[in-house]
């Protein structure tokens, strides 16, 4: 049901798995969207399926492991699109690989992408939150920001990393009418999987599914404004991480 308040959402990732369950929900509660992603035409699809349901979408190819250049494009997209009273970091990389043996250039991708380009991200859109004095971010963290994996070093130092900044800009911001939530999911069955940067042999049909972590940060943002769900981990009832 499309609520009768306007809300206006930037969700990074917003081509496949959890950014793309996301919208979709958002969409159908009636929250306006801009949508972040490398891909344009998966973007293009997305935003098609969004639209269905009467919400305005604008889509913004953006490749966020460029960091040096998020915040400016990303302000740029937020004085398109209007003020946002939603921002939901989830874009990321998943990497498996042992500490000993993770070059230089893969750990600092993961961390450029995972923690840094979140970082900028939320520099970009903070100010526009702090004029109106509200305003909800959510950062998509993971089980791999409050627990540790072997083989999952670099990407779990990164995640960490991401816990800490949702809880150090909570502690900052919330005299400024800005509700700050991580949600931390286990494993759940998106393309991450599939991609070369990741080497794992798990049962997929056990884990999450998008849809089921998108309701999540939906009842996040639809909380009233005098509570915030500062961090909530979700796991899937099966038995696997």
């Amino acid at each position: 049901m499309a609520s009768l308040i306007e809300r206006h959402a930037l969700i990074t990732g917003a081509s496949s798995g959890i950014g793309k369950a996301t919208a979709l929900a958002f969409a159908e509660a009636g929250i306006h969207l801009a949508l972040v992603s490398r891909s344009e035409s998966k973007l293009a699809a997305v935003a098609d399926e969004a639209r269905q349901a009467g919400v305005t979408v604008k889509t913004y190819p953006l490749d966020l492991s460029q960091v040096d250049q998020v915040k400016e494009r990303m302000s740029a997209i937020a004085a398109d699109f209007g003020p946002l009273d939603i921002l939901i970091n989830n874009a990321g990389i998943a990497y498996t690989g042992s500490l000993m043996e993770t070059p230089l250039n893969d750990w600092q991708q993961v961390l450029d992408l995972n923690l840094t380009s979140v970082f900028q991200c939320i520099q970009s859109i903070l100010p526009s939150m702090r004029d109106r004095q509200q305003g909800t971010i959510i950062n998509v963290v993971s089980i791999g920001g409050q627990q540790v994996f072997p083989n999952w070093g670099a990407y779990c130092v990164s995640k960490f990393g991401l816990m800490a900044l949702s809880k150090a800009l909570a502690a900052e911001e919330r005299a400024n009418g800005i509700r700050v939530s991580a949600i931390c999911p286990g494993s759940v069955n998106t393309p991450l999987w599939d991609t070369e940067s990741v080497q794992a042999d798990f049962d997929r049909s056990a884990m999450l599914t998008p849809e089921v972590v998108a309701q999540v940060i939906l009842q996040a943002v639809l909380l009233p404004k005098q509570a915030v769900m500062e961090e909530l981990t979700l796991m899937p009832n099966a038995g696997v991480f």
